[in-house]
């Protein structure tokens, strides 16, 4: 056994087997802001074979007090996540193979993680996404990992198919806008984002040692202000839309959007058609009519009407100062004629 994971090949649960099968194994991180940069950090020191980093966006000043992967150098280059992490990743572990991608996780995406990974963490900010994360794992059998933190709290749960409840167990419907709090709303303590993404981690390495039998039932919720843990088990929803009437709704894009709301920032990000392909070189001259334009090899930034706009080349646009889609896609549509 490498010599490398012996403290944590120790452990009863783990032992050389369970290291191999963790070295054997792929993961796919889905976001990496807070949680994802944690998760993929403790994931790839553990052993884990192969990653999959996923993330639709770049790297600001705001990320570095809890995105823990990241330098200021990153933020200054407006590197993506995705790529920022992958370098990052490569200095820790340099035998670690990673698969980077730069996109917004869409249906197709979807089947492709789960069809290829053994796990998928989640560290999304968004109940559209995570319910196209809770479909594919319906479909594919594939456990994954639900995580989220907000201001001095945060939940877990392991999603096993047939087995736990899903997501949509618990949370039948996306709750409405401003209904929960965000980390726009509310904040966030990055330690609180640490716990979530370790136990998250945690929860996965149970998974891909083969020892599902030992992941925690139900959703696992903290309070790191007051110092509490609790959990609650609920069993599988009898009619669950999702894993019991299996109407995969977010999977067969019957339900959700084409635009997002991002967490912690007052902006909107815009989904092109699929198989759009932006020739970011000639964007960038058409958009230089407009006022001053950064660009780098992933993306470029300008202005429309007052708003900051970043593009990429598969045809997103982050819509800065605007919380309004409809807004979002009218400037979208006039500057991109999309």
């Amino acid at each position: 056994m490498n010599e490398r994971y012996s403290r944590q090949s120790m452990l009863p649960w783990i032992g050389p087997e369970g290291q191999r099968a963790i070295a054997a194994s792929s993961a796919a991180v889905v976001g990496l802001g807070a949680l994802g940069c944690t998760s993929a950090t403790l994931l790839a020191r553990a052993g884990v074979g192969r990653l999959f980093l996923v993330d639709r966006d770049f790297v600001e000043a705001s990320n570095l007090p809890r995105q823990v992967l990241y330098s200021e150098s990153d933020a200054d280059l407006r590197l993506p996540k995705a790529v920022a992490a992958a370098a990052h990743l490569g200095e820790a572990r340099s035998d670690l193979a990673v698969e980077v991608l730069c996109a917004d996780l869409d249906a197709e995406l979807a089947r492709r993680i789960f069809a290829e990974c053994s796990v998928v963490l989640d560290g999304t900010d968004n109940f559209e996404t995570r319910y196209l994360l809770n479909d594919a794992s319906v479909e594919s059998g594939t456990p994954w990992v639900y995580a989220g933190a907000v201001g001095e709290t945060g939940s877990v749960m392991t999603v096993i198919s047939g087995i736990s409840p899903c997501l949509r167990c618990l949370f039948p419907v996306v709750p409405p806008p401003g209904s929960t709090p965000t980390c726009e709303t509310a904040g966030v303590l990055a330690p609180a984002a640490s716990v979530a993404a370790s136990i998250q981690a945690g929860e996965t390495l149970k998974v891909l040692a083969g020892r599902r039998d030992l992941c925690a039932r139900g959703l696992l919720s903290f309070d790191l202000l007051t110092g509490t843990f609790s959990r609650v088990s609920p069993p599988r929803t009898p009619r669950c839309p999702c894993c019991e009437l299996k109407r995969l709704e977010y999977l067969d894009e019957t339900a959700g959007s084409r635009t997002h709301r991002l967490c912690g920032r007052n902006g909107v990000m815009v989904l092109a058609p699929k198989g759009t392909r932006l020739d970011l070189k000639d964007t960038e001259a058409r958009m230089a009519v407009f006022g001053p334009v950064f660009s780098n090899p992933y993306l470029l930034q300008t202005q429309w009407e007052g708003h900051a706009v970043t593009l990429y080349a598969d045809g997103r646009a982050l819509v800065q100062g605007t919380d309004d889609p409809t807004r979002a896609r009218a400037l979208y549509a006039k500057y991109l004629g999309m």
